[in-house]
């Protein structure tokens, strides 16, 4: 199996080799650095470090927050590395691995240097809010929950991309859930499951308004013919 396919951590890229422990820690790692013309997702997971599965969710999923949703095909490729990973942290993998076409796609280091711009300030309330609150959240079994509400939220954005703002709160949702794993604050947890199920039965009453309009419009029609 290529490097490209199993990432391990690369401890020259960020300095250090612990964990990110902040959010804005994680915004210096995929910073990109001088002149880097673009950063691929091997490096940024590299910078990163493959040790923590929540901080490496909680990567492209505070970037989709910023302008990079912006960007085509860029939702549905970070949801689509957000399902793979959160896949194996619920199977109990120890190394990460992602198929070569994903870890290779990058992103312009101008584009990534103006999201990161954005999120500074963001990031840094949520650091400076984050406590150890409702920390049974953040551990097994309740962990798993988060897993599978990563899954379940991120698996819908290939559908959703071209409804404007709709995966930036959904990836908001999914980086609340894990900035409070990483951060073991369950409050944080809970933030990120509200906006979640706000978010989706919001989408799912337009949805059954669109659909029960169209129906009856369409018995109408029937009948009055």
């Amino acid at each position: 199996m290529s490097n490209s396919d199993t990432l391990k951590s690369a401890p020259g890229g960020t300095g250090t080799d612990s964990d990110p422990v902040s959010l804005c820690d994680i915004l210096d790692r995929v910073e990109p650095r001088d002149g880097e013309a673009s950063v691929s997702v091997q490096t940024m997971l590299e910078r990163i470090g493959t040790r923590s599965f929540p901080a490496i969710i909680l990567a492209p999923a505070v970037l989709l927050v910023s302008p990079v949703s912006g960007i085509p095909t860029v939702p549905t490729l970070a949801g689509l590395i957000m399902v793979i990973i959160a896949l194996q942290a619920l199977f109990g993998r120890t190394h990460l691995w992602l198929p070569g076409f994903l870890t290779r796609r990058s992103i312009g280091a101008t584009k990534l240097q103006k999201g990161v711009n954005w999120l500074r300030k963001p990031a840094a309330w949520m650091d400076r809010h984050s406590h150890g609150r409702l920390c049974f959240l953040t551990r097994r079994p309740m962990k798993w929950v988060a897993y599978g509400a990563t899954i379940a939220i991120a698996i819908s954005w290939p559908a959703l991309e071209i409804l404007p703002f709709v995966t930036s709160f959904g990836a908001g949702a999914i980086a609340m859930i894990m900035f409070g794993m990483m951060t073991r604050d369950g409050a944080y947890v809970v933030a990120g499951y509200v906006q979640g199920i706000a978010l989706y039965a919001i989408l799912l009453a337009l949805w059954g308004g669109l659909l029960g309009s169209g129906l009856g419009a369409g018995l109408s029609g029937f009948f009055g013919s």
